[in-house]
């Protein structure tokens, strides 16, 4: 994988994680599809994303599958104006990790960028989020499933759909349908923009 001297590094997966998938690792047999979402404000904010997908592949069990095209989209509940506009992304992912532990691998990828959790809606250099973990629900605080806001995201519904046409998000319907409801205002695709699937 290829950083810059100024990427971070992201710490080694604990442990604990690295036990549940080292057999795994090799063959990711019975994987589970995974949608995630990548957003962030500050900093080289295409090189964090990309920073971030290159270190959810680094991970053991966890393969990035498919990379959406990049949104840029006005901060999400704050005043407008009073944040740097975001770049947001979605990736699909085949992992053998169980929800949990993928969210720890995403709390590990945020903190290694230094991502800052002060205001619930602040300013941030990288966030990920789960939206979706195969078919299952879950109202467990620690990781709701579907994410409880993702109906409701034009900058993670576009993107989505962009990576998988007919995606449904389970117990809300085709995300199609979804974003239509929703509409695209203020989410703005950056053409001039790529991130790279890793290799």
């Amino acid at each position: 994988m290829n950083r810059t001297p100024s990427d971070p590094t992201v710490q080694p997966v604990p442990a604990s994680v690295t036990a549940q998938v080292d057999a795994a690792d090799t063959t990711l047999s019975n994987p589970k599809r995974a949608v995630l979402s990548l957003g962030g404000n500050l900093g080289n904010r295409l090189e964090n994303l990309q920073g971030a997908i290159d270190a959810l592949e680094d991970t053991p069990g966890v393969r990035v599958k498919a990379v959406s095209p990049v949104y840029e989209t006005e901060p999400w509940g704050v005043e407008p104006g009073s944040q740097p506009s975001y770049l947001n992304a979605v990736v699909i992912v085949k992992t053998t990790l169980p929800p949990s532990s993928l969210l720890e691998r995403a709390h590990a990828v945020e903190e290694a960028f230094h991502r800052v959790r002060t205001d619930r809606w602040g300013a941030r250099t990288i966030d990920v989020d789960i939206v979706a973990y195969a078919d299952e629900t879950s109202d467990d605080p620690a990781l709701t499933l579907p994410h409880p806001r993702a109906r409701e995201r034009a900058f993670v519904l576009r993107p989505w759909l962009d990576v998988e046409p007919d995606a449904t998000l389970p117990g809300a319907g085709p995300v199609a349908d979804l974003l239509a409801g929703v509409g695209e205002t203020g989410v703005v695709a950056r053409g001039d923009l790529e991130l790279r699937l890793p290799d």
